[in-house]
């Protein structure tokens, strides 16, 4: 098979869809790898190292996309991308479809068969090929959050974990998953006081034998949520539920009433966003403020460090990779149902039911679009 590896276009991505290595492991199987030039640039992998891995440079992104079987990508396909995928043509990334519903008939229009890393599954529940991801997102959520919360940037001007005399700054963490987990660990580790909420009790029980006292693990009520984002100085919203738009916890009203200078780092706007005042921003723009609570909406937060986030993401997606590659998508599909999971958009029909719901659309079933 013919793997294509666009450069990413989104603004300030600088991860890549294959690493060197992948390409190596690839082609040594008999596949063809082709690279757009520059592809492998901002995680410091030249040309000459996909060359040496056996991969093909090509000078365009057009002329990787008319050529590959299996497009294998980081984030969304932008809109100009979305005008060269064709009919049977496999797309593998992100896609993260529920709140954008113009992408969606972009895809469905194309013909093409589209499988979303965010919604492949695992044996124990999990979501594997969005984990890597979810660790680096819910470990800069606090970083950048901490950052936010400096009197320049709009902040309060306090720090995060306090000195001798001097409290430390609240986090209130919306959601005990792999984001929230991660961003917990980071938050206590600097010191700071930590509540997690959650309405799975297996989440927080797992989530106090890991932390402890050093953080507090909450059940999710409306009660329970309000008071601790009104009392936070620093709010991480990280819900999520596979495939579907995030859920709104947070009100607008509920922000009105927030501290003055207080952050909120919504995680979950690649799904929407868990606030009502959330919206989609961007690394050369990534912060703006709504009655006096500075929000950092980033779309593709571990962007900002690509090498950490290419080779985490390589590490889970390469074995389906190959299983695409080696068997072809009817045939990986059919085997192996957590693949399964991850088509999301299949010859013009939406395939995943949660996608479905949220757009309003019919959904097909997956093994009915794959002709199986």
């Amino acid at each position: 098979m013919l793997i294509g590896v666009p450069k990413e276009i989104k603004v300030h991505e600088y991860r890549v869809g294959l690493t060197p290595a992948s390409a190596r492991e690839l082609t040594t199987r008999g596949h063809q790898v082709i690279m757009e030039r520059g592809a492998g640039q901002g995680i410091s992998a030249a040309d000459s190292a996909y060359q040496a891995a056996g991969a093909r440079i090509a000078d365009s992104a057009e002329q990787v996309f008319a050529e590959a079987d299996l497009v294998v990508k980081v984030k969304e396909p932008q809109p100009r991308e979305r005008k060269w995928l064709r009919a049977g043509q496999v797309l593998f990334t992100y896609l993260h479809l529920a709140p954008d519903p113009e992408q969606t008939r972009d895809l469905m229009a194309s013909g093409a068969v589209c499988i979303a890393y965010e919604t492949v599954t695992s044996s124990d529940g999990g979501l594997p090929l969005l984990a890597p991801m979810s660790e680096v997102a819910g470990r800069m959520s606090v970083q950048v959050g901490a950052s936010c919360l400096e009197k320049e940037r709009g902040g309060m001007g306090i720090l995060l974990g306090g000195v001798p005399g001097v409290p430390p700054g609240k986090v209130t963490i919306l959601g005990g998953g792999v984001v929230g987990s991660n961003a917990a660990l980071v938050a206590a580790g600097m010191g700071a006081r930590v509540v997690v909420i959650d309405r799975s009790l297996d989440a927080l029980r797992r989530l106090a034998h890991q932390f402890g006292a050093a953080v507090n693990t909450v059940f999710s009520t409306a009660e329970a949520v309000e008071h601790h984002v009104l009392s936070a100085d620093l709010v991480i919203g990280g819900v999520l539920i596979p495939g579907a738009s995030a859920p709104r916890l947070v009100t607008a009203e509920m922000v009105k009433r927030m501290k003055p200078g207080a952050v909120v780092v919504d995680v979950a706007i690649d799904q929407g966003g868990c606030l009502e005042t959330s919206r989609p921003t961007t690394h050369s723009d990534p912060t703006y403020v709504v009655d006096d609570v500075v929000h950092y909406c980033v779309t593709n937060m571990p962007g900002a460090v690509p090498r950490t986030s290419t080779y985490a993401l390589n590490a889970a997606t390469l074995p389906l990779t190959l299983e695409l590659a080696e068997n072809g998508w009817k045939e990986a599909l059919r085997r192996d149902p957590h693949l399964r999971a991850g088509l999301n958009v299949c010859a013009g029909r939406v395939t995943h039911p949660n996608v479905a719901e949220s757009l309003g659309l019919p959904c097909t079933d997956v093994l009915q679009a794959a002709g199986s």
